[in-house]
């Protein structure tokens, strides 16, 4: 009799898997990750992913940005790559669900190498980061020239504070930043209340306003224009209103609003002041109470009918201001912790506007909103 045959085929053995694993082409593989690279860097650093530099500094952190996406992007490729490869070449095929992985000693050299390079990038990257701090950070050769102003964060609003014009006089207060040209600017971050983050994307720098705790930093602002100055820092419920305005303007108009300032008249827009930079400001002594709302960002609070504006963060003043006088308005604005509203907590309105306001401005936006929400 003759041996029955059988056409089941050998099952592959733990041995030749490991050999096939060894005899893998690697080539393509290494090719495609390096044109995928490429192309990644390319694009990475082609890609406009800031909003516009208006300070010397931008351009090093821009440049900074570009040289982590350099570093970055191989990594990413590269990892991805040996994953994606491995999970198709070696995966389970049919008739080996049940079999045993090939025993794997590893491979002391490459563990070696893939732990060193990353290593070594990781320092470099620090090492440079470094340099660019401190040469960014390097106060200007003449220190009596660079412009101190003190920055204060509160729910939900930041105060700007210049240095008085005579010693021992008061500091100069606004409810918006006004910063020259070409000159270098040291801010003094504070905070009275909780955590903040001083930022003003157009210059790349930001740092937090921490209690207790008076942080620094300092720019050379190098572009004409008006630039959003947030909070970057969740804060509490007011935290996506927490916008003021910073105006760049040239030396001659900056020093003119100072002068107003200084004089205790409102500050007009960088326009009025002499300069091309800014397009609004503080509104004038005695102009009307709409601007003054407008410009100090109560629509984004309030709903206000005749304003158009429909924020829900604060009270509908169409319905709390109707019934009430202007000295119970007046004290609303600038003692807004004395009487809250039903349904609303304290410490939402901003406590600043008696600081930051000239008594003209307060009293054209106690008649405004009270002429507004008049039955």
């Amino acid at each position: 009799m003759g041996t029955e045959e059988t056409d089941d085929a050998p099952e592959p053995q733990a041995e030749e898997l490991q050999v096939a694993q060894r005899t893998a082409p690697l080539g393509p593989l290494i090719a495609i990750s390096v044109v995928a690279s490429v192309l990644g860097v390319v694009f990475g650093i082609a890609i406009d992913w800031f909003p516009i530099a208006a300070s010397t500094q931008a351009d090093q952190v821009d440049t900074f940005y570009d040289v982590l996406i350099a570093a970055s992007v191989p990594v990413f490729v590269g990892v991805t790559a040996i994953v994606l490869y491995s999970a198709y070449r070696f995966r389970v095929r049919p008739g080996e669900e049940h079999m045993d992985g090939p025993p794997i000693h590893g491979n002391t050299r490459l563990e070696i190498i893939w732990t060193a390079i990353p290593s070594l990038m990781m320092l470099a990257l620090c090492v440079y980061a470094v340099i660019e701090l401190q040469d960014a950070e390097k106060a200007p050769a003449a220190a009596a020239q660079e412009l101190n102003v003190r920055v204060v964060g509160e729910q939900f609003t930041w105060t700007f504070y210049y240095p008085p014009a005579a010693k021992g006089g008061k500091e100069i207060v606004s409810s918006e930043l006004y910063l020259p040209e070409g000159r270098s600017v040291r801010f003094r971050v504070q905070t009275k209340d909780v955590l903040h983050d001083f930022w003003v994307p157009a210059f790349r720098w930001k740092i937090d306003a921490v209690p207790g705790i008076t942080t620094t930093y300092r720019v050379t602002p190098n572009r004409l224009g008006d630039y959003p100055v947030v909070c970057a820092e969740l804060c509490g419920l007011g935290h996506a209103v927490m916008r003021q305005a910073t105006h760049v303007v040239p030396p001659d108009a900056f020093t003119a609003w100072l002068d107003k300032k200084t004089k205790g008249g409102a500050a007009e827009g960088a326009a009025a002041a002499g300069g091309g930079g800014g397009s609004g400001g503080e509104q004038a002594a005695g102009a009307d109470g709409e601007p003054v709302f407008a410009a100090n960002g109560c629509g984004g609070c309030h709903t206000l009918k005749a304003a158009g504006t429909g924020g829900t963060i604060g009270p509908d003043l169409d319905d709390t201001l109707a019934s009430q006088d202007a000295a119970m308005i007046k004290a609303s604005i600038v003692e807004p912790e004395q009487k809250l509203t039903k349904g609303y907590g304290a410490n939402i309105m901003p406590p600043n506007f008696g600081e930051t306001l000239s008594p003209e401005e307060i009293d054209a936006l106690v008649k405004y909103l009270q002429e507004s929400t008049k039955g």
